[in-house]
């Protein structure tokens, strides 16, 4: 088994496959230019998600894109000049999505999400951050009476994996969340998830855990990797000029892997859904216990530490375009409709998700390069799906059982 390795991107995929090598006995150093979780890891909802098994290109997708192609609706926003330099990629997109597909893809998620909680619990102790967990579950809310049959249908569907939930009405979600405005007559009650308050801190708390079991975290700017030759180490060469060297390196950059792969001649067809954030202060009085998702107005909304943190739906513009504030504003009203906010804490965030065409991720070694491995792709699970992703990618290493089949999530299927 190697004995050195650098795993490249401080995130809470990188940060698990830091820890999961650590475990196994090698001598593990983290790179990031930023501070671990200071990207990707920190804009999202916070939700520990058990119930997210249905890739977000699924068969329902297609009857709802006419909605979504005149960049009225919320959930989605197109840049045009995106989509025409790489139309290849949307309709690789899409094609995964058909109903052929779904099965083994709800498979697959379900094998990466069937311990999340658990696997996050555990860690957490380790930390000493148990206070931020909340086992409280989660809530999906529609705003419309139809939204009962969504609710059935998706209780039904958890129900065959296992995964608790319990379809409420109005008096039902009033009971659960009083603060709550009666705007929805329909709800989902998904008591098997779990959420923190606040998921850049948690990610922080597992890097330090690492550092103190003796990993090393090194803040650098990563600007090439390369390989000599067969036999030779792995080279890091960082934007001072420095030269990190391992026998195995881990590309766990998220919406950036790509670009470090393509001068090695690998070239997944990683994309990137952009997303923003914005904390909100509540009224006197009110609160929430658990994150909700309003179907209707296609938002997250999560008690944060920071204050409450409503997240957008998917900006599918260039991934360093300047900012697009069409649907956080949009969102934030919403949100203002169904819970009594007292204005705006902070500057409004903005972050990318690293996406593949089959919306899973790819773990495992990249082929026809002798010890480089591969971990990006988790989406919007990304943090939810960390710590099982680097026992995986760490099984593999060590030549051991993963805890899930990496099949599916081998990157061989693109490369």
């Amino acid at each position: 088994m190697s004995r050195t390795a650098l795993v490249l991107g401080a995130g809470m995929v990188g940060v698990s496959c830091a820890l999961a090598l650590q475990k196994r006995g090698l001598a593990v150093t983290l790179v990031d230019r930023r501070e671990p979780g200071s990207e990707t890891s920190y804009g999202n909802a916070g939700v520990v998600s058990r119930s997210s098994i249905v890739p977000l290109n699924n068969p329902d997708l297609f009857g709802k894109l006419p909605s979504y192609l005149g960049n009225r609706h919320p959930a989605l926003n197109l840049d045009w000049r995106r989509i025409t330099g790489n139309p290849a990629w949307l309709l690789r997109f899409l094609w995964e999505g058909r109903q052929s597909q779904a099965a083994q893809r709800i498979a697959a998620l379900d094998s990466l999400t069937i311990d999340t909680v658990a696997r996050h619990k555990a860690l957490m102790a380790e930390a000493g951050i148990s206070h931020r967990l909340r086992e409280t579950g989660t809530l999906k809310l529609w705003r419309s009476v139809a939204g009962h049959a969504a609710a059935e249908a998706e209780h039904r569907l958890l129900a065959e994996h296992a995964i608790g939930s319990r379809v409420l009405d109005r008096q039902g979600i009033s009971g659960l969340e009083p603060s709550l405005r009666p705007i929805f007559p329909a709800g989902l009650f998904i008591s098997a998830n779990a959420s923190v308050d606040s998921p850049g801190a948690v990610t922080a708390a597992y890097a330090s855990l690492f550092a103190a079991r003796g990993g090393t975290i090194l803040r650098a700017e990563i600007a090439g990797l390369s390989k000599a030759g067969s036999g030779r180490p792995w080279q890091a060469q960082t934007g001072k000029g420095r030269i990190l060297e391992a026998e195995i390196a881990i590309v766990a950059l998220g919406p950036w892997s790509r670009d470090l792969l393509a001068p090695l001649g690998i070239d997944p067809p990683l994309d990137v859904e952009r997303g923003y954030h914005r904390h909100l202060k509540a009224q006197a009085g009110a609160s929430l216990s658990r994150p909700l998702y309003d179907v209707d107005g296609a938002y997250f909304l999560a008690p944060m530490e920071q204050g409450y943190r409503v997240t957008s739906g998917v900006d599918l513009s260039l991934r360093d375009a300047p900012d697009k504030l069409r649907q956080i504003d949009a969102v934030t009203h919403s949100a203002s409709e169904a819970f009594p906010f007292d204005g705006v804490i902070g500057e409004t965030w903005r972050g990318a998700r690293p996406t593949l065409p089959d919306s899973l991720p790819m773990i495992g070694e990249a082929p026809r390069n002798p010890g480089l491995w591969l971990a990006f792709g988790n989406q919007h699970i990304g943090f939810s799906t960390g710590p099982v992703t680097g026992e995986i990618l760490a099984a593999l290493v060590a030549g051991e059982k993963p805890p899930a089949d990496p099949e599916p999530f081998s990157p061989r299927r693109y490369l």
